[in-house]
């Protein structure tokens, strides 16, 4: 049987969603994150050396790093479904962009924004606090703000008129792409009709809901 090393509030929710999408048997290992940190607990090293979530264990193979789970579980086990486009679809080029470009371009850009967010209200001495300030304020105004406004506004052009990003069928790279956008959707003052309908179909999809109830209700740091 498969484990799933479910961290709280991460993107252990897309696997889980992908292994309801696949109707597989699996045992969900729901891991509170460090009290104090945040981050997850050392107890997961005991699992995977990195320390991460998610993790899988297929019957004694450990894997980490989402892409690659999503991958191993699409070739292992869906290779009958639609989830993933056969390499002569016109659509394939695309499946393969949306499924890297997820970890890749867009979730570097929100972590660094949720790092600035802890820097401003982190306990520091008072005349070190001004200089930090400065120099967040410095990178968002200069190079955060514009990218996430410019990868957001692409994804954004890129669902218009489509249910998903390939098109009317849900595929993994939607899988893929649903944890950067509820974390999007949940952060910025961008208007973004078409992402937030996207994820609200995520979000009402029975598969999703059942992941929901066997990890707990997905509430983005």
């Amino acid at each position: 049987m498969i484990t799933l090393y479910a961290l709280k509030q991460s993107r252990a929710y897309r696997i889980a969603w992908l292994l309801e999408l696949l109707g597989l048997e699996y045992r969900a290992e729901v891991i509170a994150r460090d009290a104090e940190t945040a981050l997850a607990p050392d107890s997961l090293r005991r699992i995977h050396p990195l320390g991460k979530s998610p993790l899988i264990d297929d019957n004694g193979l450990v894997l980490a790093e989402s892409g690659a789970i999503i991958e191993y579980l699409i070739t292992r086990y869906g290779q009958e479904t639609a989830l993933k486009p056969p390499t002569d679809s016109p659509v394939y080029p695309d499946y393969l962009f949306w499924l890297h470009y997820a970890e890749g371009s867009l979730m570097p850009l929100l972590v660094m924004s949720l790092v600035f967010r802890k820097i401003e209200t982190r306990k520091m001495p008072f005349f070190v606090k001004p200089v930090a300030r400065k120099i967040v304020e410095g990178v968002r105004a200069g190079f955060l703000n514009p990218q996430l406004k410019r990868h957001l506004e692409f994804v954004e052009s890129k669902l218009a008129g489509r249910s998903w990003l390939l098109g009317d069928a849900l595929s993994a790279a939607d899988v893929m792409m649903s944890f950067p956008l509820q974390a999007a959707v949940s952060r910025t003052t961008l208007d973004l009709p078409n992402i937030a309908a996207y994820v609200r179909r995520i979000e009402a999809d029975p598969a999703w809901q059942r992941a929901e109830k066997r990890i707990g209700k997905l509430e983005l740091l």
